[in-house]
Formats: structure tokens, sequence, C-alpha cells
């Protein structure tokens, strides 16, 4: 095979599978689900913001890819249940299911209210849960799946000034991964995730302005931000047949930010 043929083969190479990406509408979310789409994947794009995720189906649709929208809040047990049983029933089948979808608003410690905090862990942490619960009938019945999630290196790794409520759920994020990969290894289902680093995105507000972002962004040893493609790219290689001996893990995608033993190397 040529070159440029198997080329053109790896871009197809999620033809007929179906693909949930919750949170998909923008951001990373909307980066995950275009690089699953230009491979060939039926993709559903999940969002709290149906006219979001549907603007998001159009734009991948005018690339050529082959999405639908759906609404739900990630905070909502049945509200995931539905999502997944009606993503099923569309498509025919669910091979991958990314769980991107996140609420971290930028608070200090001693300002974190209990609705602040049980919202977080609601949608960031909780969610995965119902999520794998809801897909492991699905992807049984397809003999294997891949469950992903979007971590991050806050928390596991790092901390960030105002964003404890944030830094503990995904801490969970990756013990859960670890846990859930271990219980559903027995039905050939795949559970990894990727922690990224400072990554251009809409969200990226929430940290602080523009002058605030550019000293993090000089701060990273690869000299720039991460965009959602990096993120994606590591989705795709851990849904793929080439990472199926791969489980329980976490790729850190970060531009090196977290190497440093001090912020004081980088001056």
């Amino acid at each position: 095979m040529s070159s440029a043929a198997q080329h053109a083969a790896s871009m197809r190479d999620f033809a007929g599978k179906a693909v949930l990406v919750t949170g998909g509408a923008q951001g990373i979310g909307r980066g995950i689900a275009l690089a699953f789409a230009a491979r060939g994947a039926s993709v559903a794009i999940a969002d709290l913001r149906i006219d979001a995720a549907s603007e998001a189906v159009h734009g991948l649709a005018q690339q050529g890819g082959a999405a639908r929208a759906y609404e739900a809040d990630m905070a909502e047990h049945a509200q995931i249940e539905r999502l997944v049983a009606e993503v099923e029933a569309d498509f025919g089948r669910l091979d991958v299911v990314v769980h991107n979808a996140a609420y971290f608003p930028l608070t200090a410690f001693d300002a974190i209210t209990p609705e602040v905090l049980q919202r977080t862990f609601a949608v960031n942490l909780a969610a995965l849960f119902w999520l794998a619960q809801a897909a492991t009938p699905a992807f049984v019945r397809q003999g294997g799946g891949r469950m992903l999630a979007t971590s991050s290196v806050t928390g596991p790794r790092v901390a960030y000034p105002g964003l404890a409520h944030y830094a503990a759920s995904k801490a969970g994020v990756n013990g859960f991964i670890r846990a859930a990969a271990l219980e559903l290894a027995k039905h050939r289902i795949t559970v990894n995730g990727v922690e990224p680093g400072m990554i251009r995105t809409p969200a990226m507000g929430n940290l602080g302005d523009d002058a605030h972002n550019r000293r993090i962004e000089q701060a990273i040893p690869l000299g720039r931000l991460g965009e959602p493609s990096d993120i994606a790219a590591a989705m795709l290689f851990l849904a793929s047949d080439a990472a199926s001996y791969i489980t329980g893990q976490t790729i850190v995608v970060d531009g090196g930010s977290t190497l440093p033993e001090s912020t004081a190397v980088m001056i």
C-alpha cells in the first residue's frame, strides 16, 4: 500500500463506529468530536446547551462529518442514562464514550459553597460513574468498548489557586479510571484518560485576563498553549486498535509544564 493510501486508510479508521462526546459543543470537546468525525465515526455531541451542540454538529457536517446533537445535564443521573440509551438507539451501537464535560468556576477555597462543590463533583466525577455504568451493556453487546475521560494535570499532579474543588474532582477521575479499568477488563472494555495542561479554549477566560494567560504561555517549556487538537490526538490513540492493550492509564498532554521542579528554572 502506498503512503498516500495508508494515510487515507488511517483517516477512516473509526468508520462504522459510534462515539459519544460529552461537553462536545466547544473547546476540547469540540476538537475531540471533530477528530473522530474526520476519521469516519458517527459522533453524538452532548452538551448542556442544545443550541451550541447543534451549531457544533452543523460545523462538523460542513467538513463532511456525521454527527447528532443531544441535550443533557451531566449533573443529572437520569439524563445520563437517557442520553446513552438514545445514542445507542439512534446509531445502532456505541463503541467509544468520552466524558469531557466539566464544571470549574474559579473560586477561592474559603468561598466554595456546598452548591459549587456538589455540582463540580456531579459533573466532573459522578457523571463518569453513571456514563460508564450506562454504557457498559452497550459495550458488551459490541464485544468491547472504550471508556475515556478528560482528566487534568490539576489535581493529580499540580494545583492552581481557586481550583481546589476542581482539583479534587480530577484526582477522583484518575482513581476511577484505575478502578473501573480493573473491573471492566473482563468485558474487553478499556478505561483510560488524558490529562490536559493549559489548552487554548474559551474556558481559559476563567483563569484570568489576556496578560495573565500570556504569562502562563511563556512558562510552558514548549513555548505555547496546547490546542484542542492536541488532546484529540491522544484520545484518538486511546480509542484505537493500537491501544487495545492499554487500560487504567492517563496520558499527560501539557507541553512539559509539569516537568520543572521549580518555576525558577524557567526564568
